[in-house]
């Protein structure tokens, strides 16, 4: 029987604990459903018929726009043919040797092999284990301590979730466990001592990484960590020079890198992988999102030789490694992502988003640097921010709970466009399609500015008669 409108929100409301939602408010029906019916391009579309620019991908993860019908002819051939089996000891698909083969050309140099999971979360649960897998079998016990960032997002599991430098990752669950250690966001406006330029602060962020080693000891400490671009934190590039810097520290005390990639990967900064647009060597990578701009749930961890020369030798005398999920390869999963790679290599999407991200940032940097809300615009490749500020100058942020970022969001959305009110800070984050044109920047950023000038009179306003 099909069900109506109302009894599908009822039914929302009812039985589906969302992700990432106010509980109470949605239960309640305080805060409005919305089911999306359908989407094409940039666009997508609600129950109520409303057409929305979609400046976020999802959650930065639609890369190749939405509506792909290849993809979805991929997916669709695969389960006529085999719609799954597993891949533990030793068996395989043509599928997911291919994509394998595939991914190792879209890595930076130095990588071997791929693991497969569902999420970015899953993908570096496997990165931990296999780090403390790495320094057992090399007879360095105490070596398992991980390095990440505040403000940092590596996920919501139990391990992934402390690696996540964020409080609301943590609050009620008991986190971040003892092992998982935090140094400096690289934020150089928010973050950097007064008086501090960004070459200042690059060494100020190698200094205290240094003291965080030396206060736990160097040999306690297996692997760091970091996106290429942070992503959830609020959108931020890290200074020039600070890759090669922190890749400086890491290598002198023999601790691995984990690259997360999960934002980053498949064109989103206008390179194959962040990796490459930084010149970052990582020992290990996460991926997951731009894999199969998310027309099927599948993550990867990709390995070194470095680290995989270590785990083919263990094999030898300890067997098989114990870790394993079911899904791992799906096939299906693995032939909507090498659907997925034809289409951002055939029509070099990468380079799309290498130039309409610039654009976009120029644009952005036009429209709102010397707007009186807006304390810091930033951005690279397909991803942008704005940072609203009570005073950009003085770097003083908003009451809290005026929560500007959210009511510009919210403004933005009414207009037609989606863009993400980040979780730190009075941030507005974009991350649109990597096939986004020209045309659609002009429009993203002028509904941005209707919001932020919506939401500019209703506070400054009140900042004044106060």
């Amino acid at each position: 029987m099909t069900q109506s409108l109302e009894q599908l929100l009822a039914a929302d409301r009812a039985h589906f604990m969302h992700p990432s939602t106010h509980a109470h408010d949605h239960a309640s029906g305080a805060l409005p459903g919305r089911i999306v019916t359908g989407a094409k391009g940039i666009r997508i579309e609600d129950h109520q018929g409303k057409s929305y620019i979609d400046a976020f991908a999802g959650l930065y993860c639609v890369n190749i726009g939405y509506g792909r019908t290849e993809v979805a002819e991929a997916i669709y051939e695969q389960a006529k043919k085999l719609a799954y089996y597993h891949t533990y000891v030793g068996h395989s698909t043509d599928t997911i040797i291919e994509l394998s083969s595939r991914i190792i050309d879209w890595s930076p140099a130095g990588m071997k092999k791929v693991y497969y999971g569902m999420s970015g979360s899953d993908a570096n649960e496997t990165q931990i284990k296999i780090v403390w897998y790495y320094n057992n079998v090399k007879g360095r016990p105490n070596k398992k301590k991980i390095i990440s960032r505040q403000r940092g997002y590596h996920g919501s599991g139990i391990v992934t979730g402390s690696l996540t430098g964020l409080p609301s990752f943590h609050q009620f669950f008991d986190l971040p466990i003892e092992r998982v250690k935090h140094t400096v966001c690289p934020h150089w406006y928010r973050q950097a001592p007064a008086g501090m330029n960004e070459a200042q602060f690059v060494n100020y962020c190698v200094d205290e990484l240094e003291k965080l080693i030396a206060q736990e000891g160097a040999d306690t400490i297996a692997a760091f960590i970091g996106e290429p671009v942070m992503g959830t934190g609020g959108i931020v590039p890290p200074p020039a020079g600070y890759w090669p810097a922190i890749q400086k520290v890491l290598q002198k005390h023999d601790i691995l890198l984990i690259c997360d990639e999960v934002v980053c990967g498949f064109g989103r900064l206008g390179s194959k992988m962040g990796a490459q647009h930084y010149g970052i060597e990582p020992d290990l990578i996460t991926v997951a999102k731009g894999l199969t701009s998310a027309y099927a749930p599948l993550s990867g961890v990709i390995v070194s030789e470095r680290v995989w020369d270590v785990i083919d030798s263990a094999s030898q005398e300890a067997g098989p490694m114990g870790h394993g999920w079911t899904y791992s390869g799906h096939p299906i999963c693995a032939a909507a992502a090498l659907a997925n790679l034809d289409i951002l290599e055939r029509e070099n999407i990468s380079e799309n988003a290498a130039q309409t991200g610039a654009y976009l940032l120029e644009q952005m940097h036009a429209a709102f640097d010397a707007h009186p809300l807006v304390g810091e615009v930033r951005g690279a490749g397909m991803l942008a921010a704005l940072e609203f500020m009570a005073d950009k100058d003085e770097r003083r942020p908003f009451d809290a709970t005026l929560k500007v970022g959210p009511r510009v969001s919210t403004a933005a959305f009414q207009r037609g466009l989606i863009a993400r009110a980040m979780p730190h800070g009075d941030i507005l984050g974009f991350a649109p399609p990597l096939v986004a044109t020209r045309a659609d920047v002009d429009e993203i950023v002028r509904l941005t500015k209707a919001a932020v000038d919506e939401v500019a009179g209703q506070v400054l306003t009140s900042k004044a008669a106060a």
